[in-house]
């Protein structure tokens, strides 16, 4: 448990990085937490623009991803391309449920009916149970995404899973992010030329139309707009 001061001196920490790069933070998340720190990565474009960030600190830090069991074929397209790529050897996490277990456990199309407890079996649960064996880990998320992630910081004290919680890209828009993909030729998810900004499952995923929130297309319909992973 974060004592006061604790968690006075982590508000410090992470606001002296605020002028800081992407790269200054993972230097220091790594050479601090390493080999108990890993990217959580959905290979979607902040991950794989993170990936090849973390590759060229230490190639050898961990990397895992969720596999729900309902990812686009895109995605498990541009893991591979990853892995040739950078030569990393990604973690696959998945739900203690098969597909088929679910539905007899919870019904069929779960997703439908109570998306929350789908997103609870697929990705909370596997996620709480991997992150004990870490200290810190590493995620996409950037302030401008949603409301819900506008107060991010770029280091804090994830209460949820009990360990470090570092967000690198915190401060960067959707262009920066695009940007870094490009100059390093970073292999990428293809959806997202078909305006898919935010790729998760193909039950909860749509495309997002002109105007609209970069999220808007998860979930769509529904109130829901995080899968449980984050704030």
């Amino acid at each position: 448990m974060m004592t006061v001061e604790d968690r006075q001196a982590l508000h410090a920490l992470s606001t002296s990085f605020e002028t800081a790069t992407p790269h200054d933070l993972l230097v220091y998340a790594i050479d601090t937490y390493f080999p108990q720190i890993v990217l959580a990565s959905s290979f979607g474009a902040e991950d794989v623009a993170l990936i090849d960030m973390v590759h060229r600190i230490n190639p050898k830090t961990p990397i895992m991803y969720l596999d729900t069991d309902f990812l686009f074929k895109e995605t498990y397209e541009t893991r591979d391309a990853l892995i040739r790529k950078y030569g990393i050897a990604p973690i696959q996490v998945k739900s203690l449920l098969t597909p088929t277990r679910q539905a007899e456990q919870f019904g069929g199309k779960l997703w439908e009916r109570h998306p929350d407890e789908c997103c609870n079996q697929r990705k909370v649960e596997p996620l709480t149970r991997t992150l004990k064996a870490y200290k810190a880990w590493i995620t996409g998320i950037r302030r401008d995404q949603s409301p819900t992630r506008a107060n991010a910081k770029l280091l804090e004290w994830d209460e949820k899973f009990g360990l470090m919680k570092f967000n690198p890209l915190a401060r960067w828009t959707n262009d920066e992010v695009w940007a870094y993909i490009k100059l390093h030729d970073v292999p990428y998810n293809p959806l997202h030329d078909q305006h898919y900004p935010s790729i998760g499952c193909t039950y909860c995923t749509r495309p997002v139309q002109p105007g609209e929130d970069s999220r808007a297309g998860r979930w769509a319909g529904q109130a829901k707009t995080e899968c449980g992973l984050h704030k």
